[in-house]
């Protein structure tokens, strides 16, 4: 799927979608973070799990987004149970050396379980189905109590790579206080499971129509900063989960530009090495 080199944000420009004026100083260095787009069939198409940001949060509050977060530390733990494509092939299509790879994937897991109670996990030939003996583990995860490592080990479980695909590769804007570079993944809700949205930074969180949430953005029901407006659109084209999951995508490092024209905002998508 090719992406275009520029769209245009059709609603009022405010504060809340991620421009600040006459930002001043060196941009402040971005952090490595995991975003993952989750995703399950529904009549009249997939659907994709959102939630909406606590407000004052000091990063995207009051913004509708997909799971994700910042890498942990622990998330390079090299003792992880793993199950999937290799290490070698992750950091080839991230751009990235193994070590981070293995981070970002094992952030990928983590904030999705924390985030929306979808565990991508289970043995070498079989998916979890039933996260309920896990609730302890979630939360002790999302106080990092616990790392993603440790609690597979104590619970006899492999990390699933396999569900995962990589989508896209993001860099927050310059002028941005708060920074990340981020690799966005996908993934379609296993077989039994459920996603709750059960955590302190949502305020509300649930299943929507990509095409839905689009139109919510359009009617100022909600806020969307361009990697999750784009990925909508993109997402709104697909007839079912697999086919978003087998579509093949070219990661390019991304950072957008955000102006100003009148009433509207433009975003310049400028692939970037910095």
């Amino acid at each position: 799927m090719e992406r275009p080199r520029e769209f245009v944000f059709d609603i009022p420009a405010r504060p809340g979608i991620g421009i600040r004026d006459n930002a001043d100083g060196p941009p402040v260095p971005p952090k490595d973070a995991a975003t993952v787009i989750l995703l399950r069939d529904a009549t009249g198409g997939p659907e994709v799990f959102l939630q909406h940001r606590v407000k004052g949060m000091p990063f995207a509050g009051g913004m509708t987004v997909f799971p994700g977060g910042g890498v942990d530390p622990r998330d390079a733990d090299a003792s992880v149970s793993w199950a999937g494509p290799p290490l070698s092939w992750w950091a080839e299509r991230f751009t990235c050396d193994e070590a981070l790879a293995r981070a970002l994937v094992c952030a990928a897991v983590r904030e999705t379980f924390e985030e929306s109670g979808v565990l991508l996990a289970g043995t070498g030939d079989a998916v979890i189905a039933d996260v309920t003996p896990y609730h302890e583990a979630r939360k002790a995860l999302e106080s990092r109590e616990i790392s993603l490592a440790g609690f597979l080990a104590d619970a006899g479980l492999t990390l699933r790579a396999d569900l995962l695909q990589p989508y896209a590769h993001w860099v927050t804007p310059r002028v941005e206080k708060r920074r990340y570079d981020t690799r966005f993944f996908v993934a379609k809700l296993p077989s039994g499971q459920r996603a709750d949205g059960a955590t302190s930074e949502a305020a509300a969180a649930g299943w929507q129509r990509p095409a839905d949430a689009l139109a919510d953005a359009r009617e100022g029901r909600r806020a969307l900063m361009p990697p999750t407006w784009l990925t909508l659109t993109e997402l709104a084209g697909f007839d079912t989960a697999d086919a978003a999951l087998a579509e093949p995508r070219e990661i390019v490092k991304t950072m957008p530009t955000l102006v100003r024209e009148g009433e509207n905002v433009r975003v310049i998508l400028d692939p970037t090495e910095s």
